[in-house]
């Protein structure tokens, strides 16, 4: 590893452990505030024993994903991305549960993306719209399958995103969490009908294809 490659893994890593300590601190914070929304209110402990090391490992990867595209003017609202994306994924899978204090500044962080990056804004509303829409009759045909969380996530998304990216992402998170679900039914750790939270799954297929592919901006 020569000294400007050593270099920048050492400034992912520091950058990811600020992000890190961050998140924390703010997930903490909505527990403490929330805690009626709190699935398993009694084992925030236990569930939480995970939560620094894979924040560390998930903002580190985002970061090294992103040094490519550190010229671009994408590149900070992408940090702000994967920032938010990495508090959605923890609390969902820690207590079932994605914040409106969460979810709120990352919709909005995404409408400043799309207009600093002149992305075509009314597209960007029609896929949130669409999406959410989409997704709150899935939330009511599956009584539940589908949380109000998951619902204004792919809404957020959608103005991250666009139309054509948003599906694929829900698609994705789609097809990765029923494999996680089935792999937990077969492992006997699920019992049929108990719940499963599908938000991680949104979350990280959208992160995904933000890393690689950036923010799709004017056509």
């Amino acid at each position: 590893m020569n000294p400007k490659s050593f270099f920048l893994f050492f400034i992912e890593w520091i950058a990811a452990a600020l992000m890190m300590g961050l998140a924390d601190a703010w997930i903490r914070r909505l527990y403490e505030t929330g805690r009626s929304a709190l699935s398993f209110p009694e084992a925030v402990d236990v569930r939480s024993r995970w939560r620094r090391p894979a924040l560390l490992l998930l903002y580190a990867a985002a970061l090294h994903l992103l040094v490519p595209m550190m010229a671009s003017p994408a590149f900070p609202h992408l940090v702000l991305a994967a920032f938010f994306l990495g508090l959605v994924t923890l609390t969902d899978f820690e207590q079932y549960v994605i914040f409106d204090r969460v979810l709120l500044p990352f919709a909005f962080c995404g409408l400043l993306a799309a207009v600093h990056l002149g992305a075509p804004l009314a597209e960007r509303l029609l896929a949130a719209a669409a999406g959410g829409a989409a997704f709150f009759l899935l939330a009511v045909v599956t009584r539940g399958g589908i949380g109000g969380g998951d619902v204004k996530l792919i809404a957020a998304l959608g103005l991250w995103l666009g139309p054509d990216r948003l599906l694929t992402a829900a698609t994705g998170g789609f097809l990765a969490g029923g494999l996680a679900a089935l792999v937990l039914l077969l492992t006997k750790q699920k019992r049929r009908g108990s719940f499963f939270a599908y938000g991680p799954y949104f979350a990280l297929a959208a992160l995904w294809l933000l890393l690689t592919g950036g923010i799709p901006a004017s056509p």
